[in-house]
């Protein structure tokens, strides 16, 4: 009787820790909110919050639209930034950081035209111009994209990826003191896309008829910055070099692929980030998901959702720490299905909460 009334108890106590384990596991995947839907005339690219609260992004031109950056109001509202004017003379811009001095870096991807792009820097505290860096032949190929930036003001740099056209894929260092550039890792192991096909729901992405190979796309800097993190769309290999070699400019090339490590496995991805106790936020593309690696380097799915995670692109932090991350749906749009929308025009900014404390201005 002892043995039954005991064993009944056990039995009550492990029902009673699974049924914590499920609703735990149940919060955790519901526990993120639509920041801002958004519409057909703003499809997301990048976003990026200053420290006082106010949210930037890009437009993603896949979806053909001409305004390239823009401020989200509290009251709903959505307007050029700075001004329409100033929209008019960009090329295409995806990557947006705001720094913690409130500068909006945008990267303008190269013109078609003269091959040349540029890394804006705009005060948005005095609305003025900061900084204008030209980007040009050598540092760009002819075949340049550029797509993402990270943002180092303790040693004045900014890194930038340029997955080009997969073979030549690279890095690129700009110094903000003297604005000169330098590509580095160019068509390396490292940068290059790996001979893995990006598939959603079942399909596998192409244009042109060939399974894309996209290189080096995903990146960012730890709070520290010391480490510079980053791997190709089309690869599961994430890769971390030390900001010291990256700044070395003498350094040699095979030097510096030297110094390159393999830090984790990762799904296809777009953007990344991280927090202050290390956890890498990964946009998982092919599942419709948002994950992380942990401090183990081991990678784990966060939250997963058909249409609020899919195609998840760039993350930001806000002033009260909560991550934020864009979803513009880039398989269904016209740049990769023979120019037509297979969207059905809603996107997302989606916030959550961070494992562990981040800063704002990632």
């Amino acid at each position: 009787m002892f043995k039954r009334l005991f064993m009944s108890r056990k039995s009550i106590l492990a029902s009673l820790a699974l049924l914590s384990s499920l609703l735990s596991c149940s919060v955790l995947a519901a526990d993120y909110s639509v920041f801002r839907e958004l519409d057909g005339q703003h499809p997301p690219g990048n976003v990026a919050v200053s420290s006082s609260g106010r949210v930037f992004m890009s437009n993603h031109h896949f979806y053909g639209v001409n305004s390239r950056i823009v401020e989200l109001k509290t009251d709903g509202s959505i307007v050029d930034y700075p001004d329409t004017a100033f929209n008019q003379n960009l090329n295409p811009v995806l990557g947006v950081v705001i720094d913690e001095q409130g500068i909006l870096w945008m990267l303008e991807t190269a013109s078609a035209d003269d091959g040349v792009g540029r890394l804006i820097g705009w005060d948005t505290e005095q609305n003025s111009l900061y900084k204008m860096i030209s980007l040009a032949a050598p540092v760009l190929p002819k075949n340049s994209f550029l797509n993402d930036l990270a943002v180092d003001r303790k040693h004045e740099t900014v890194y930038i990826t340029d997955p080009a056209g997969g073979s030549n894929a690279g890095l690129i260092v700009v110094d903000l003191t003297t604005g000169k550039a330098r590509r580095v890792l160019g068509g390396s192991v490292y940068t290059r896309p790996e001979d893995v096909d990006t598939v959603i729901n079942g399909n596998t992405l192409s244009i042109g008829g060939q399974p894309i190979r996209i290189g080096v796309d995903s990146l960012t800097i730890d709070p520290s910055n010391e480490w510079v993190y980053f791997g190709a769309l089309s690869g599961e290999k994430l890769y971390r070099v030390h900001t010291q070699y990256l700044l070395d400019a003498k350094m040699s090339a095979n030097m510096l692929r030297s110094k390159v490590e393999f830090y984790a496995n990762k799904p296809i991805s777009d953007g990344i980030t991280i927090d202050n106790g290390g956890n890498i936020y990964v946009t998982d593309i092919s599942h419709n998901a948002v994950g992380y690696i942990d401090t183990d380097r081991q990678y784990h799915i966060l939250y997963q959702d058909d249409d609020k995670f899919s195609w998840s692109d760039g993350f930001s932090t806000t002033a009260d720490g909560k991550l934020l991350v864009t979803v513009n749906k880039l398989h269904q749009s016209p740049a990769v299905n023979n120019q037509q929308d297979k969207s059905d025009g809603r996107y997302y900014i989606i916030q959550f909460d961070a494992l562990t404390e981040t800063t704002v201005g990632r």
